[in-house]
């Protein structure tokens, strides 16, 4: 096994390992319904994971497979995997459940055309990024 591979991966364990237990230790304070707030959550990530954003990045490769270019696969997959992991993480504001959740800040702001230029501009990157690659294979 490579050095300098083994040492970034010991690197960003204890990195991780650093950021549960502080997490861990921010939720001493909240009480019983704080961690179970927190297990519903974690649990609900997975199952959105396994069920809906797995799957989904499968379909996306399969099709990217068959209907793109070479140069197009990579680039296509990786914004779709993006696009989906922040899209999940924005339905809260995108359908206007966080301002019922106690916290009228959040409110009242373009969240949907925020969404539709990061959407875009994962696009385009995913464009930018096919023609590099296919420059670079000629």
């Amino acid at each position: 096994m490579n050095d300098s591979i083994s040492t970034t991966r010991i690197a960003l364990a204890v990195a991780g390992i650093a950021g549960l237990l502080w997490g861990i230790w921010s939720l001493r304070d909240d009480g019983l319904d704080a961690l179970v707030s927190v297990a519903i959550w974690l649990g609900g990530a997975i199952i959105v994971h396994d069920g809906i954003v797995a799957p989904l990045t499968i379909g996306v490769t399969l099709l990217a497979a068959k209907f793109l270019p070479p140069a197009a696969r990579m680039p296509a997959v990786v914004a779709f995997i993006v696009w989906a992991t922040c899209s999940i993480a924005a339905v809260a504001v995108l359908t206007g459940h966080a301002a019922k959740a106690g916290n009228e800040t959040i409110g009242g702001r373009p969240y949907t055309l925020a969404w539709v230029i990061f959407t875009l501009a994962l696009v385009a990157a995913a464009t930018v990024a096919s023609v590099l690659r296919s420059r670079r294979a000629s």
